[in-house]
């Protein structure tokens, strides 16, 4: 099965810009703050995984109806199955093709799967934030309001105490895969197995995941960020990422890559040891 993202279609708008003010735009963009860049860029990827999994709950978990108490198995012996798609169109779902006494939980499955990978994005988002406030690096960090305290015996520290416990709760939404996919087999028509384990694990991970999303959206809307730490930490490495860049350049002069990649190597390799620049 083919699966497409549905996106609505931008209408084409011919535009007509001079080369002069593309240049102005262009000089305009680069401009733009490190702070700025950073911020919208991790609120892009935020967004971006929330679309994906949105995607993948209404176009294949989607929203499906059983008609509860019109039939005792699903084989529609008192209600036409008419009356189940009628009830299900007006409450804006639709009627699951084929089920039993319960809709096929492997709908949930996934649904809850789906709200695993979003908590494993926004762990990911935490981890990184986590790494960037660490003091030898500190090229952002969460925002530390006055009369916070960062440690409880350490009055020095200032803990990324949002996105530890983001971590926290992304690996207690993970946990709730198992016992959905467990859910999937059932006895004969069904059995009521399933039924304690959805009336906790329901309400749980869907609040936990709300939770989640909006303190990451509040963490990285007040991210601080230290553009000069950036170009300190990057002057630390005395213009080593600068290697490929070089190499690149010997081939084109006609040097191969092999050759080209030892004779940087072996001058990168003395910058290490003598923490002299890269040149």
């Amino acid at each position: 099965m083919k699966y497409q993202f549905a996106q609505k279609k931008k209408k084409s708008v011919k535009k007509k810009v001079t080369k002069k003010k593309k240049q102005v735009t262009k000089k305009r963009v680069v401009k733009k703050s490190t702070k700025k860049k950073s911020v919208n860029k991790k609120k892009a990827s935020l967004v971006d995984m929330i679309d994906r999994s949105n995607y993948v709950v209404f176009y294949y978990a989607g929203a499906y109806a059983l008609i509860f108490g019109l039939f005792a198995v699903g084989n529609y012996a008192n209600i036409d199955p008419r009356v189940e798609k009628h009830v299900a169109k007006k409450l804006g779902m639709k009627a699951e093709t084929i089920s039993t006494q319960v809709i096929p939980r492997d709908r949930h499955a996934v649904y809850f799967n789906t709200l695993a990978v979003i908590a494993s994005s926004i762990e990911r988002l935490a981890t990184e934030i986590r790494h960037l406030q660490r003091t030898e690096v500190l090229e952002v960090e969460e925002f530390f309001s006055k009369g916070q305290k960062g440690s409880s015996a350490m009055p020095h520290k200032r803990n990324p105490v949002l996105t530890e416990n983001l971590t926290g709760l992304a690996r207690l939404i993970r946990g709730y895969t198992v016992p959905a996919l467990e859910n999937i087999t059932l006895w004969h028509e069904r059995d009521i197995s399933h039924s304690s384990v959805e009336r906790i694990m329901a309400p749980d991970a869907n609040i936990i995941i709300d939770f989640a999303l909006s303190r990451m959206n509040n963490v990285i809307s007040n991210l601080v960020v230290y553009p000069k730490n950036m170009k300190t930490n990057l002057d630390r490495l005395k213009k080593l990422p600068m290697s490929e860049g070089l190499m690149l350049a010997m081939t084109q002069k006609g040097l191969s890559r092999e050759d080209a990649y030892k004779i940087v190597q072996r001058n990168a390799m003395e910058v290490w040891k003598t923490n002299t620049d890269f040149e």
